[in-house]
C-alpha cells in the first residue's frame, strides 16, 4: 500500500508539471528530501540547467524537494523500478539495497573530508558507484552531507577519558552503539526531536552531529561544548534509473555524467560555505570548541567495532584500501 501511494504520488506530481515541461522532448524527475535551497537540491538544479542547455531543451530535470515524492528509502525504490527517474539520498540509506555502501557507515573511516574527496573521486568511488548497476541503479554523483562530532552540556572533550561514563544520543544502529561503547560512553538511541529536552533536563549529556544540524537544531543552547573529532562522514549521491538510462543516447548519457561531475564540485562548495555559516553563528554565541584533537586514539579504540563489522575478505580488502588512499 505504501508503495502504491509513493507511486500515485510520483505520477501525480509528474502531471503537475506536465505543461511547464512540455517544450522537452524528455522530462526526467527527480526526488530529494531536503527542502528547496539545501546545497544538494540546489546543486541538482544546476545539474538540470547545464542537461537542458546542453541538450537544447530536448531534456529536462524536474528536481522535487522536501519528499515530495516520498522518504528516501520509498524513492530508491521507485527509482528502480524507473516511475522516479532519479534520487539524492544518503549512502546510509542505500545500505540495504546496495551492500558495497554499507562501509562507509564505519566511524573515523576517513579521517578528513579531502580523505573522503580522494577516496570517492578516485579508483574506490568508481568500483562503488559500479556496484549500483546490478541493482538497477546508475551512480552519478556523490556530495558532502558534512562530518559529525561530540557536543556535550558538561565539559571539553579533548581526549577519549573524557567521554568515559557520559551518556550520548545515536541513531538507532548499532554500529554507533558499538562505537560509544568502545570510546567508554554510554549510547542512548532516541528520535532526534527529543535531543534537546533530553540534554536540558539530563537524561542525556550530549549527542553528536553537523554543524548545520548542531545549529538549526538548537542544540547548541544546552550543549555548549562540541568536539570536532568527525567520527562519521556519510556521503549522499545522486543515482538515476537504469532503465531510463537505458533509453538514453550515448551522446547524452555523457552529458548528463559532465553535468553531474560538474553539480558534484558546487555541491561541495555550497556545503562548505552552509557549514562555515553554522560554525560562525555557534562559536558567536559562546560555544566552546575543541579542534586539536589527536584522533588517533579514537581510531585504535574502534578495532572492536572493525573485527565485529567489517568480516570478509573483500571488506577486510575494502577497508584497507580506503585507509590506504593519501
Amino acid at each position: 500500500m505504501k508503495k502504491t501511494l509513493t507511486t500515485l504520488a510520483a505520477l501525480l506530481a509528474s502531471a503537475a508539471f506536465a505543461t511547464a515541461a512540455s517544450a522537452c522532448d524528455m522530462t526526467l524527475r527527480s526526488s530529494d528530501t531536503h527542502p528547496d535551497g539545501y546545497p544538494t537540491v540546489e546543486a541538482v538544479k544546476a545539474m538540470a540547467k547545464e542537461v537542458e542547455a546542453k541538450t537544447d531543451g530536448r531534456i529536462c530535470i524536474e528536481v522535487y524537494p522536501s519528499a515530495q515524492l516520498g522518504e528516501e528509502k520509498d524513492t530508491i525504490e521507485q527509482t528502480q523500478l524507473g516511475v522516479i527517474d532519479m534520487v539524492r539520498a544518503s549512502f546510509g540509506t542505500f545500505n540495504d539495497i546496495v551492500p558495497e555502501t554499507q562501509l562507509f557507515s564505519l566511524p573515523y573511516l576517513f579521517r578528513s573530508v579531502e580523505h573522503q574527496h580522494h577516496v570517492l573521486d578516485g579508483p574506490i568511488g568508481a568500483e562503488v558507484g559500479k556496484a549500483f548497476e546490478s541493482h538497477d541503479l546508475v551512480q552519478l554523483a556523490n556530495y558532502d552531507s558534512g562530518s559529525r562530532s561530540f557536543y556535550n552540556s558538561k565539559h571539553p572533550i579533548n581526549s577519549i577519558a573524557d567521554l568515559k561514563g557520559m551518556k550520548f544520543r545515536v541513531m538507532q544502529n548499532d554500529v554507533f552503539v558499538d562505537m560509544m561503547k568502545a570510546l567508554g560512553a554510554n549510547a542512548t538511541p532516541m528520535p532526534y526531536g527529543e535531543v534537546y529536552s533530553s540534554i536540558q533536563t539530563g537524561v542525556i549529556d550530549g549527542a553528536e552531529n553537523n554543524w548545520p544540524s548542531y545549529d538549526s537544531s538548537g542544540h547548541y543552547e544546552v550543549a555548549p561544548y562540541y568536539t570536532l573529532d568527525q567520527h562519521l562522514m556519510v556521503p549522499e549521491l545522486v543515482a538515476m534509473s537504469k532503465t531510463t538510462w537505458n533509453k538514453l543516447s550515448p551522446e547524452d548519457q555523457t552529458v548528463i555524467k559532465a553535468a553531474a561531475k560538474n553539480s558534484e564540485t558546487l555541491e561541495r562548495k555550497l556545503w562548505a560555505e552552509q557549514e562555515k555559516k553554522s560554525e560562525d553563528k555557534v562559536v558567536a554565541a559562546g560555544v566552546k570548541v575543541v579542534k586539536d584533537i589527536d584522533k588517533q586514539p579514537f581510531i585504535d579504540a574502534m578495532k572492536p567495532v572493525y573485527d565485529k563489522y567489517v568480516t570478509t575478505p573483500e571488506a577486510k580488502d575494502l577497508v584497507a584500501r580506503i585507509q590506504a588512499t593519501q
